[in-house]
């Protein structure tokens, strides 16, 4: 039986355990957070039920994603570029829009989520790039156009849609290329593009965009959102693509609005996920409620998803919600280890890619949760309940367990290292 169990859990046990705490965190958060699916439903478990069920296919996922040899990983790479871009224009055209924004494919009683797979597919054809271009001296000059390329084939269909996970696809690539040692011209270089990118992006966003709060501000967010639609379908082709600079201009002027409004004034029902947020962290006393005690899941969309940090924080306190943080740097930081210990470039810039996916996106959660930046509507991975995004981080942690088992060991690396490969 202990054999079985360990042949299951093949891999760095360290990330298993990461992986266990965090799958375990996510079932009793998601449960204490879904009373109004659970109200919808008019079923008390099923919500619970429904992400175990995802968390256990994400597990399976995991451990056949675990048993294929890193090496193989390059060979899916052709398909996966064509089937991500192919899903990406899909959604833009023919998409079911969730919030105002068409992020999803429907496939019968479900729903689709192509960026998730796209995101992963950047990050594997980046890796190969990195290491097939790798020198004495770091990586070759051209790697770089050939990973900007691939990059915006990938970022630019997802940005229409979703810029806040364009731009951290984005950023992890560019972390990705700091890790390479591409030239620091080169990024240098991209860095001044970058900005005036923004900037123009900025300027298009605030004389394009249109803040529905401040034109329409009797409107409830439902009526918003319902509006933005039936002028989305008045519009040309080109104003469809466009239509998100309403909601980014929205976020941008809620965000930098520094004027104090008093408890009295403030509007609850146009800024609901930012107050009621702010009210579920400053409620938790420090030492927080306790699980499944929390009362603003009653009143916070999306806290079972986008805003699960403040729900964690409200139940756990501070030190519940350090304790969350603390699972994402252990698992950058033994993924780092993992990768130092490999001898080829591949594995180790795959396994570092996927790590930085998944903790920047985490920690971009986790700071909108605070009201460190805008909302950005980005999940908890491996927290938050989801289908799409679920499974396919559950499949990032599998092949990160995938290079730990399969990817050859650098002979010239200490003795310990070389023992935890080895048990690994």
């Amino acid at each position: 039986m202990d054999k079985r169990i360990g042949n299951l859990f093949k891999g760095d046990k360290v990330i298993w355990m990461v992986f266990f705490f965090l799958c375990m965190i996510s079932i009793i958060e998601v449960f204490s957070a879904s009373s109004n699916l659970t109200y919808k439903s008019n079923s008390f478990f099923m919500p619970m039920l429904k992400h175990s069920g995802m968390l256990l296919v994400g597990f399976i996922v995991a451990v056949v994603t675990m048993n294929v040899p890193c090496r193989y990983f390059k060979l899916a790479t052709p398909f996966l570029i064509l089937i991500s871009f192919g899903l990406l224009v899909w959604v833009i055209i023919g998409g079911e829009s969730i919030n105002g924004a068409n992020r999803v494919i429907q496939i019968g009683s479900t729903t689709f989520q192509p960026s998730e797979i796209a995101k992963g597919t950047t990050i594997l054809c980046v890796a190969q790039i990195l290491s097939a271009m790798q020198t004495d001296e770091g990586t070759e000059k051209n790697a770089f156009k050939y990973i900007i390329i691939v990059t915006l084939l990938m970022a630019i269909p997802i940005m229409l849609e979703n810029l806040s996970t364009a731009a951290l696809l984005c950023l992890v690539v560019f972390l990705m290329m700091i890790i390479g040692q591409v030239p620091w011209r080169q990024l240098g270089k991209l860095v001044g593009v970058v900005l005036l990118g923004l900037v123009m992006i900025y300027a298009f966003v605030m004389l394009v965009g249109k803040d529905t709060d401040k034109e329409h501000p009797e409107l409830s967010k439902t009526e918003k959102i319902q509006k933005d639609q039936e002028d989305k379908e008045d519009k040309g082709f080109i104003a469809k693509m466009f239509h998100r600079a309403d909601t980014w201009k929205a976020r941008i002027d809620k965000f930098s609005d520094d004027k104090e409004v008093s408890p009295k004034d403030f509007d609850l029902r146009n800024n609901t996920q930012v107050a009621y947020a702010n009210i579920a962290i400053v409620s938790s006393n420090i030492i927080g409620r306790g699980p499944g005690n929390s009362e603003e899941r009653d009143f916070l969309p999306q806290a079972y998803s986008d805003f699960i940090f403040a729900i964690i924080i409200e139940e756990m306190g501070l030190l519940g919600a350090s304790f969350v943080v603390f699972l994402y740097i252990v698992l950058l930081f033994r993924t780092a280890r993992i990768a130092r210990r490999c001898e080829n470039n591949f594995p180790a810039f795959l396994a570092m890619g996927l790590a930085l996916l998944l903790v920047v996106q985490a920690t971009f959660n986790m700071m909108v949760a605070v009201g460190f930046v805008p909302v950005t509507g980005q999940p908890l991975p491996l927290i938050s309940r989801g289908g799409t995004s679920t499974i396919i981080n559950c499949a990032y942690i599998g092949a990160i367990l995938s290079v730990s088992r399969t990817a050859k060991v650098n002979p010239d690396i200490a003795p310990e290292d070389k023992t935890d490969q080895a048990t690994a």
